[in-house]
């Protein structure tokens, strides 16, 4: 099973079970979710796990549904504490299993990388000291989870690296061929633009008036871009009112209706709306088309790579999961 990276990388900044359940005093059976192998899982632990920000992202998304948000915190309970037992799965396999022995981290490697973190998330030793004590962690569990980040590294490295994947250029065609709408680019037109806002001081036929003045101009011989530089009253200004090429559904759609109704080279009429009036010109159009595959070669490795990383991922932790002993004392 597969969990959002932003789960994962809490999960990294955590301390180990042993030092957690040392803090929060005797663990009773209500306060133990999982055991793999010889270690327990508290119910601490997965709350703890869960961060504020994940809940505040449900609470925006769901909480007017309260039903909805309940079952958006069970999965979000679910999925954590699936992370934490695959987390505690790695570990006994770099101990005991297959890989014993196989991985050294040298201690002046793991010193090097606390003092990096020191500086860059904490700034000083002391100020990393009162973080920790403020969240109930210990610096030397602190470090030891760091240790164990490198090990589940190595762990994954080995077992869903990069090495144990190959995407044949094949692979690439069949996959292009087979999803024709992923590269689909609809029709696009670069247009210039010119901005005039309605204002305090100029209400909209003063607006209107100014705008057909700059129109008389162009077509009189002015150069579009240079007007739009003078003249613009939006972000494009500097840029001669060029925009990035836009399709139908990124283009405003009543700013689209007149835009792709022109052809390159073309002026549009004064285009009065609420906010004030709009001149544009057509660079260039675009016509629909599928992206070439030398385009999206790299795009669609990556995304392969991916797929397998996943496939192997779950493969090998079903295969630690096969082995081990797990027990729940709460739904997961």
């Amino acid at each position: 099973m597969r969990f959002a990276p932003s789960i994962v990388l809490a999960a990294l900044l955590l301390p180990p079970c042993p030092a957690r359940c040392a803090q929060s005093g005797p663990v009773t059976v209500n306060g133990i979710a999982v055991k793999v192998n010889g270690t327990i899982i508290t119910l601490r632990e997965i709350e703890d796990e869960i961060d504020e920000k994940s809940m505040r992202l449900l609470s925006l998304q769901y909480g007017q549904q309260p039903a909805v948000f309940q079952q958006q915190v069970e999965k979000l309970r679910r999925d954590t504490v699936q992370l934490l037992v695959e987390r505690q799965l790695i570990l006994d396999e770099f101990k005991t299993g297959e890989s014993a022995g196989h991985y050294k981290f040298p201690e002046n490697y793991i010193n090097e990388e606390m003092k990096r973190r020191i500086r860059d998330r904490f700034g000083d030793s002391v100020r990393m000291i009162k973080t920790l004590q403020e969240q109930g962690i210990t610096k030397e569990a602190y470090r030891q989870r760091l240790k164990e980040e490198f090990i589940i590294n190595a762990m994954e490295y080995k077992n869903v690296g990069s090495e144990q994947i190959v995407v044949s250029p094949h692979k690439i065609e069949t996959y292009y061929a087979e999803h024709p709408d992923r590269f689909k680019v609809d029709d696009q037109v670069k247009l210039r633009m010119i901005f005039l806002a309605n204002r305090p001081d100029r209400d909209a036929e003063a607006t209107k008036k100014k705008a057909e003045e700059i129109l008389a101009e162009i077509k009189g011989g002015a150069s579009f871009a240079e007007k739009a530089s003078a003249e613009s009253e939006d972000s494009y200004k500097s840029e001669g009112g060029l925009r990035p090429a836009e399709d139908r559904k990124t283009l405003r759609e009543d700013l689209a209706k007149v835009a792709f109704q022109l052809k390159p080279g073309e002026l549009s009429d004064v285009l009065e709306l609420k906010e004030g009036c709009y001149l544009m010109k057509v660079e260039e159009f675009h016509p629909a088309h599928l992206k070439p595959l030398n385009e999206v070669r790299a795009e669609i490795e990556k995304a392969l790579e991916l797929e397998d990383r996943g496939r192997l991922r779950k493969e090998w932790i079903e295969r630690l999961k096969a082995k081990a002993f797990i027990y729940s004392f709460t739904p997961i």
